[in-house]
C-alpha cells in the first residue's frame, strides 16, 4: 500500500487554492461588471491575457478600496483599458 507524499498533498492544496482565488476573481468581476463589459473583457482575454490579468487586478483593487460603488460599464472599460495600456511607439523611417 502506498501513500501519497507530502509533495504531493501541497500540489493539492495549491491547485485548490488557485480554484478558489479563481472562482472569487469572477464573482467579483461578475458584481462589479455590466454584461457588455464583461463580454469586451472576455474578448481581450483571447488575445492578450496579461492585459486582461493587469485589468481585473486593478479592478478587484479598487473594490477591496471601496472606490467602486455602482456597475462598470463598457464605456468605462475602455477608459481603463485606455489608461492601463502600455502606449505604442512609433518609428519613423528615412531613406536617403
Amino acid at each position: 500500500m502506498s501513500y501519497p507524499n507530502q509533495d504531493e498533498n501541497a500540489n493539492q492544496e495549491n491547485q485548490v487554492n488557485e480554484a478558489e482565488l479563481a472562482a472569487r476573481k469572477e464573482h467579483i468581476l461578475k458584481q462589479i461588471l455590466t454584461p457588455d463589459a464583461r463580454n469586451r473583457l472576455n474578448n481581450i482575454k483571447m488575445v492578450k491575457q496579461d492585459l486582461t490579468t493587469l485589468v481585473e487586478n486593478h479592478l478587484i483593487g479598487l473594490v477591496t478600496q471601496g472606490k467602486i460603488n455602482s456597475q462598470i460599464t463598457d464605456d468605462q472599460l475602455k477608459q481603463i483599458l485606455l489608461s492601463l495600456q502600455q502606449p505604442k511607439r512609433d518609428f519613423k523611417i528615412t531613406r536617403r
